[in-house]
């Protein structure tokens, strides 16, 4: 402890699960931030002591815990069609029925709109990073959105070189826009990676293009691969290999790549995911809805238990329907107990990593987000633990935050220093004026992709 005071902004106070090396949980703890970074960490009255001149909130009741990392979230069209794909469809119908049709029918002003009504949702429930899935078509308004908003995002755009599609083009053009994204500053929160849809829409010239643009460029690659045993029943059928079998002979895995999904994977498959230090974002959500077979499958929990890298993700808001990080945390520690039939194998704590230094590591973030060390990011999220499904406090405090509670107890968020919501409200939209602008958006949206909602029930 220094003899003289040291100047700080602000601090946080609360029990402060730091997630650091020895997951360090402060009973009456406290974060003192100065700027965009944190510079002190521990005991409340040590930390007030350091910094006498800071700001402090909080009180000794409320819960600290690192920003939420959401590893795969569809930013854009499906926001404005949020829960109106129907739950009973075909596989494959609400892609190419309903998701495909909206995106290609997307305005610039629907993809800013859309990106901060998602990004509101996301920091309400505590996710402060989000690895942006690729189906962008306006980059620029993407990044304006969660500029607006004040999150911290991964940004690519559409990726595929298919016959017909939106946006669909021949490798070199697809490389082409890809590379003009990357060399734009976005800002200090937005980090441009190379982003491709994935499954087997993406030609082999393709894919390992993508690959050394990202390798060249130092930035991550992300796309989707068998969430359903489509992708490898096509893989098998054009190369004669499963997916990641054949992507790993191309040299395109690595760890720079981020896969989404990788619900019905191989132990070839997984053996090569690991060896080659290659990414998975789980969406359990988006699989359960989808009915993609993730309880008879559950490879995440064979990559996670052979040390391989993994994420969560909320996905398209028609799949995983709420960007909730801590409702898809336990779900998938759900999963992990009732799939194998064994209670001890995972549980809240493991589930609470991946949502924060797991999923920091998964994307290579780990150096900046996902702990409350010195010298990171301030980037932290504040829980209310003073609502009746708290009482009483239970001595585990991860236990109680992944079993017991979900996104709606989140009071207080900052990220990289400055708050970005306050008392449960985003503090920098109002959200009740852009609601009947987003409802025109959405009726408009619909009818220019020719869809009429469906209710299953009569409504009047």
């Amino acid at each position: 402890m220094p003899d003289t005071p040291e100047h700080g902004d602000l601090i946080i106070r609360g029990t402060v699960v730091t997630m650091n090396a020895r997951r360090e949980v402060l009973s009456d703890g406290a974060v003192a931030i100065s700027g965009d970074r944190i510079i002190g960490v521990g005991p409340h009255a040590d930390v007030a002591a350091r910094f006498p001149e800071a700001r402090e909130v909080g009180r000794a009741v409320d819960l600290v815990v690192p920003g939420y990392v959401n590893a795969h979230q569809h930013l854009t069209a499906d926001r404005l069609v949020q829960s109106s794909i129907p739950d009973d469809l075909p596989p494959g119908e609400s892609i190419f029925e309903w998701a495909v049709p909206t995106h290609a029918e997307l305005t610039p002003d629907d993809d800013e709109l859309t990106t901060i009504l998602t990004l509101a949702e996301s920091l309400t429930n505590g996710v402060t990073t989000t690895v942006e899935a690729g189906t962008v078509a306006h980059p620029d308004r993407v990044a304006a959105g969660a500029r607006t908003i004040g999150a911290r995002i991964t940004l690519g755009m559409w990726g595929w070189d298919v016959e017909e599609g939106p946006f669909a083009a021949p490798p070199d053009e697809v490389i082409g826009r890809q590379s003009d994204l990357l060399a734009v500053d976005h800002g200090p929160l937005i980090t441009p990676w190379v982003t491709l849809v994935g499954h087997d829409l993406m030609s082999d010239e393709l894919l390992t293009k993508a690959s050394a643009l990202a390798r060249r460029s130092g930035t991550g690659l992300t796309f989707h691969l068998s969430p359903t045993t489509g992708d490898v029943d096509a893989y098998l059928g054009r190369t004669g290999r499963r997916p990641v079998e054949h992507l790993a002979d191309l040299g395109v895995l690595g760890p720079e790549v981020l896969i989404a999904h990788g619900v019905h994977l191989s132990d070839s498959e997984v053996e090569l995911l690991v060896a080659t230090r290659t990414a998975v974002a789980a969406c359990p959500w988006a699989y359960l809805r989808l009915g993609q077979g993730t309880t008879r499958e559950f490879r995440h929990l064979d990559l996670w238990q052979r040390g391989g890298r993994l994420a969560l993700g909320c996905d398209a808001e028609n799949a995983g329907d709420a960007v909730d990080g801590l409702r898809t945390a336990a779900l998938f520690a759900g999963l992990a107990k009732d799939v194998p039939v064994d209670p001890t194998v995972f549980g809240a704590h493991e589930a609470f990593e991946l949502l924060t230094i797991g999923g920091a590591k998964a994307i290579g973030m780990a150096e900046e987000i996902g702990s409350i060390e010195v010298g990171k990011q301030a980037d932290l999220v504040v829980h209310d633990r003073t609502g009746p499904s708290w009482y009483p406090h239970a001595d585990d405090v991860v236990l109680q935050l992944v079993w017991g509670s979900d996104g709606r107890s989140v009071r207080d968020v900052w990220v990289a220093g400055d708050q970005v919501v306050a008392d449960g409200r985003p503090t920098r939209v109002d959200l009740e004026a852009l609601a009947p602008v987003a409802a025109a958006a959405k009726r408009a949206l619909l009818d220019r992709a020719g869809i009429e909602p469906r209710p299953k029930w009569p409504t009047r």
